[in-house]
């Protein structure tokens, strides 16, 4: 099976990739502070998405 290769796609989906990339610590760091001070199960199931999407970029999955 090939590897994923970003550079591969049209430039549109390229350019979705890098903002989304670039959004994902500022929300994750609000969600985090967000889920500390008024925490609910929906708050939590946000922060642990935005972590594992967060991560996933950061080991260069996606």
């Amino acid at each position: 099976m090939a590897r994923y290769y970003r550079y591969k796609l049209p430039p549109w989906c390229r350019y979705w990739l890098v903002v989304i990339e670039r959004a994902t610590l500022p929300i994750m760091i609000f969600q985090l502070i967000r889920t500390l001070f008024f925490p609910t199960t929906m708050d939590v199931f946000l922060l642990g998405l935005f972590v594992g999407i967060f991560v996933a970029f950061y080991m260069e999955w996606i």
